[in-house]
């Protein structure tokens, strides 16, 4: 079961990536042509945070009860986890670079609530948006990070 949430949680990266990436463009043009905050960018908003939301509630069991989170904090003690890059990154730097991320998704998708202009939504979305893309690259595991690496696609 663990395996299947880990390909899982990998598969919802390139979702999340991906929208994030619509978001961008759209939030990007629509602030540009002055366009109003329409139902497709709340659409791909929300389509983006739930993803988001699904990915951060897979990864929270993948902490809880996989090897490199919580187990290995109660295994080895906070202090040894401190002190490796890999066990830190595991334990405490993806979890909480993700949580930061996805907090600016949420927080981006209220942009459309807000009683100012639909170019100040679409500018304060797209804001919060290129944020939350680069805390989430900064916090993946790509293959070039070295001892905390993860293929492209685990399983494949």
């Amino acid at each position: 079961m663990y395996t299947g949430f880990v390909h899982l949680h990998n598969l919802l990266r390139w979702v999340i990536l991906i929208l994030l990436l619509v978001a961008i463009f759209r939030h990007f043009s629509g602030m540009n042509a002055k366009r109003e905050f329409n139902s497709g960018d709340k659409k791909v908003d929300l389509f983006l945070m739930i993803a988001a939301h699904i990915t951060l509630l897979i990864g929270l069991v993948q902490w809880a009860i996989g090897p490199w989170g919580l187990q290995n904090i109660l295994g080895v003690g906070m202090g040894e986890v401190m002190k490796s890059k890999v066990y830190r990154f595991w334990a405490i730097e993806h979890i909480t670079g993700m949580i930061i991320g996805i907090a600016l998704i949420t927080v981006a998708r209220g942009s459309f609530r807000k009683p100012i202009s639909d170019e100040r939504k679409h500018k304060r979305a797209l804001t919060l948006l290129v944020i939350a893309l680069i805390v989430i690259f900064i916090s993946i595991p790509w293959p070039f990070r070295g001892e905390i690496a993860r293929p492209l696609f685990p399983g494949m």
